[in-house]
Formats: C-alpha cells, structure tokens, sequence
C-alpha cells in the first residue's frame, strides 16, 4: 500500500487580491454554487463576496471570504455556504485572494486542531458527561532554508512583524487544498558550522482550516 508524497507540496501566503468576476447565478442549494463565466478559479481559492441582490447575499454571503470548490469551467462551489431556503435575485462579485508561493520550505506539521470539551454533568449524572464545543485548529509550523530575497519569506516575516492575520494556503501532490488564516508568532533562526542559516516559523491558526 503506498501512501501521498510530501514531495511537491507548496505553501503560499496571502499577499494581495485578484480582479473581481461577475457572479450571474447562485443555487440556492447546500452548499451554493456559483456561476461566474471563465472565472479562471482553482479549488482553494479565497474569494470575497460582494453585491450579491436577494437573502443568499444580505443573510449569507455579503461580506464574507469563503473557500471555492469543486470548479469548472463556469461554475464553482462554497464548500462552507448552504443556501437551502434563501432566493438569489441578480448580481454580485467574487475577488479572489493572491498568494506568493515560500520558497525554500523543508518541512511542515500541524492542522492538529481538535474539538474543546463543553461540560454536560448535572446532578443525575452517574460520571462526568461532556458534549464537543467549538474546534481549536491548533499550531502550524513549517522549517525552511533562510533565503533573504524570496518574496514569500519577506511576506512572512512582514506577517510577523504586523501581528496581522494572515492567509495561508497548503497544497498537496495531489491537488487537495488547505486554506486557513494563522497568526506568525516566531521565526527563530539556527546556524552551525558547515550549515546554512535555517528557521522554524510557529504560528497559531484562527478560525476553521477548509480543504478543497
């Protein structure tokens, strides 16, 4: 039995936006899904959500950055948006988050998050009862070679600097996405004789990890 390869993943950062697309429908299904002619998307992309006239927008998607999935040429779906009993009446825009890829990366964990525990005992319990509340996502790390003039690691060091939440977007050999927002909290650097100068960069992820 063979496994996916680590080899080939890319890690990339939020670095700026993309050219709105005209949105023309959106199903009132869950989850949505969108059509935009040619928009040009792959699964993972962030897109912000704008204009959009009827309760799917002012109840669910103005204003919002959601995760697209599942594309085609002219279509798209909000893996994260059920729209079940909400009427689309006409227009909308869809601005697409762009990455610069981190050169230089060695090695990566994390994603670990799992759900807090919510205590349910009350006094007919027998022994302590507990129910899942909201997921902690966790930490993820990643190590890489320093290279000064990589526009990646300037865009992560500048994410630490800022202390501003920062987008980050994991793909794998396979195509499948990992998109989610992380604070940086350190970029410790390591040398030793006949080495080169290496780093470990910690951060601490905000909010839900959606895979496409």
């Amino acid at each position: 039995m063979s496994g996916i390869s680590a080899q080939n993943s890319t890690l990339q950062i939020a670095t700026g936006t993309g050219g709105a697309k005209t949105i023309t429908a959106i199903t009132a299904t869950n989850p949505v899904v969108l059509t935009s002619v040619a928009h040009g998307f792959t699964n993972g992309t962030v897109v912000a959500l704008a204009a959009i006239v009827g309760t799917i927008g002012t109840a669910l998607l103005n204003g919002t950055s959601r995760v697209v999935s599942n594309v085609t040429a002219d279509t798209y779906a909000l893996l994260d948006a059920n729209g079940v009993g909400l009427v689309y009446t006409s227009g909308g825009t869809a601005t697409p988050t762009t990455y610069t890829k981190i050169n230089g990366v060695t090695s990566f964990s994390g994603l670990d998050g799992a759900a807090t525990d919510i205590d349910a005992t009350d006094l007919d319990s027998t022994a302590m009862e507990y129910i899942n509340g909201l997921v902690e996502e966790g930490a993820f790390s990643f190590d890489m070679k320093v290279l000064s003039a990589d526009n990646g690691q300037i865009s992560v060091r500048a994410a630490r600097a800022s202390g501003a939440l920062t987008g980050m977007k994991l793909t794998f050999p396979n195509a499948t996405t990992a998109t989610f927002n992380m604070l940086v909290k350190g970029i410790p650097t390591a040398a030793a004789v006949n080495g080169i100068l290496t780093t470990t960069v910690s951060t601490k992820i905000s909010g839900s990890v959606v895979f496409a």
